[in-house]
């Protein structure tokens, strides 16, 4: 056993210290600070060049990862096992008065011992045996992990046979642009050093899955996450005529109802089973107030997903939103007849009938029956569109769909389905290959050799259930998967790709082993000390040490 937890407390005030929050300029000190502090171990003063900070690429934000690789001298091998973990975090706002001492746990931890707390809060506030603070569970503990690891090889480089690659990231919590970069850098050492990449180990957070669950989990894979979204044209009206037009946040709201919380919409595998999708906005697209229906809608969904491909979910999403199209409209005409029957108004019926296109149709309806001319306007006005610093990826790809509604022969109201952000792709680790059986087994034994010498239960599950970095180091989807993703981002191409062949290239098997805690996100987050510095270690090395035996 590595007598570690020291060490890794130490380095993770070190790094927790240095507030890191994603899309700031705090995101290039941390790199800054990390690369300082690698290039100070004896073996990179020796081996410069086996250290990289590196700029992200097709990246608004000056950032940078920080890569370093200890070649092992015990053999011969090339075997080459990843070991990644991001730097950034999220913000500090939800500490409110706190905000000062979000990232300096020791007068963090004095100034909520003075708070009214919870009594499970209070309890690890008043144990030695955890730590408060923004990022110490999310993940700079882990990333402490992973580097106290690659420092411990550099100096025993002949306890390795094999390679060991530390990829501390960028922006994991936002849009992906540290690893997606960083896999070009792995690529590069692949060619120029002949790495066999064998496994990529992962350290973000774990957390109970349930109140009162004691277990500490390590996943083998990963959920992947999509965002549908919907631009819902209604009819306009002047609100004093409500019954002579549509208003598209009713079909907005039907739609919300029918999604929202839905667990047919959960997608089982091995057994587990995603959470199901929830909203996360639902806007009309009106600019200002006007006494005037809106003209359009948006709505967009978090979508997890553990077996299906995006191909499916759009399909499945289509059948959803006609029945939610059919019974608003049901609704409504029932509501028009009885307001007529106590108004004495007469009852006029409406020629609506639910529409709902993926937007990979509407766009081919709209190249065949406007051709080039539409087709130039519409490149000309994403270029344009891209000057517009204030739009995001998912208002972006709702601009270009409003833009193309415009050229519509037919304008009757309509729902229109795609993709608006970055696809986080799930990953299956089933032992299908001889890579992915080598980690299953080296997880196992690892867990065997460590479980007697701590006291709660260390369990495996198939799919890390948040969004991480671990989805851009593998594929499990097939081309007809992942080009449903493309051809259904209207910003694809423009403000939004991905090279995914780039993750090809790599196509490594993943495993998450991270620090335990609560609250990541929030304004207690916390770990456990004796887990997460001691026992995460120790499970990781294990792991290591039997990939590359």
């Amino acid at each position: 056993m590595l007598n570690c937890k020291d060490e890794v407390l130490f380095l993770t005030k070190q790094l927790v210290s240095i507030e890191s929050i994603v899309n700031t300029n705090g995101e290039k000190e941390m790199a800054q600070v990390l690369y300082t502090l690698l290039s100070s171990f004896p073996y990179f003063v020796e081996n410069s060049s086996q250290i990289v900070m590196n700029q992200t690429q097709n990246d608004e934000q000056e950032r940078y990862n920080v890569l370093a690789f200890v070649k092992g001298t015990k053999g011969t091998s090339n075997k080459t096992v990843i070991l990644m973990g991001h730097m950034d975090t999220v913000g500090i706002d939800d500490f409110n008065q706190l905000a000062d001492k979000a990232v300096h746990p020791d007068e963090l931890l004095e100034a909520i011992r003075r708070e009214s707390l919870p009594d499970v809060i209070k309890k690890h506030a008043d144990s030695e045996d955890w730590m408060f603070g923004r990022g110490v569970l999310d993940m700079k503990s882990g990333l402490a992990s992973h580097i106290y690891l690659l420092k411990y090889y550099s100096e025993h480089p002949e306890e390795l046979d094999g390679n060991l690659v530390l990829v501390a990231e960028c922006d994991e919590e936002d849009s992906s642009h540290g690893i997606l970069s960083a896999l070009k850098d792995l690529k590069a050492w692949k060619e120029e050093h002949h790495f066999d990449y064998v496994s990529a180990i992962n350290a973000d957070f774990v957390s109970p899955r349930y109140e009162g669950d004691e277990n500490r989990y390590i996943y083998k894979g990963t959920v992947g996450k999509l965002l549908p979204s919907f631009f819902i044209t209604g009819a306009e009206t002047h609100v004093g005529s409500c019954f002579e037009g549509l208003d598209p946040n009713f079909l907005a709201a039907e739609l919300t109802s029918r999604i929202n919380y839905n667990p047919d919409l959960s997608n089982e595998a091995y057994g587990e089973i995603t959470v199901p999708p929830v909203s996360l906005k639902q806007t009309d697209l009106k600019p200002s107030y006007t006494v005037q229906t809106a003209l359009s809608a948006y709505v967009y969904y978090n979508f997890f997903i553990h077996s299906w491909s995006p191909k499916e979910v759009l399909e499945k999403l289509k059948t959803e939103a006609h029945a939610a199209f059919k019974k608003a409209l049901a609704l409504y005409n029932q509501r028009y007849r009885n307001y007529c029957e106590i108004s004495g108004e007469p009852y006029k019926e409406h020629p609506w009938k639910p529409r709902v296109f993926i937007y990979e149709e509407f766009e081919q309806m709209l190249i065949s029956t406007q051709g080039t001319p539409y087709i130039d306007h519409m490149k000309e006005f994403k270029e344009q569109l891209l000057l517009d610093s204030t739009l995001d990826t998912r208002m972006f790809a709702a601009r270009v769909v409003e833009e193309a509604w415009k050229w519509m022969p037919d304008k009757s109201p309509a729902m229109i389905l795609f993709y608006s952000s970055l696809y986080s792709p799930r990953i299956e680790i089933s032992g299908k290959d001889d890579k992915e059986k080598q980690l299953l087994d080296a997880l196992e034994v690892a867990v065997n050799e460590i479980q007697p010498t701590y006291d709660y239960p260390i369990v495996t599950r198939n799919f890390f259930p948040y969004i991480s970095d671990m989805s851009f180091v593998a594929l499990s989807d097939d081309e007809q998967g992942i080009k449903a993703v493309s051809d259904n981002n209207p910003g694809w191409g423009t403000k939004h790709y991905v090279n995914y062949q780039d993750i090809r290239d790599i196509n490594v098997p993943v495993i998450n082993i991270g620090p335990y805690g609560f609250d990541a996100h929030k304004k207690y987050e916390r770990m456990e000390i004796t887990y997460s510095t001691e026992v995460v270690p120790n499970l990781t090395n294990l792991v290591i040490k039997n990939l590359l035996q």
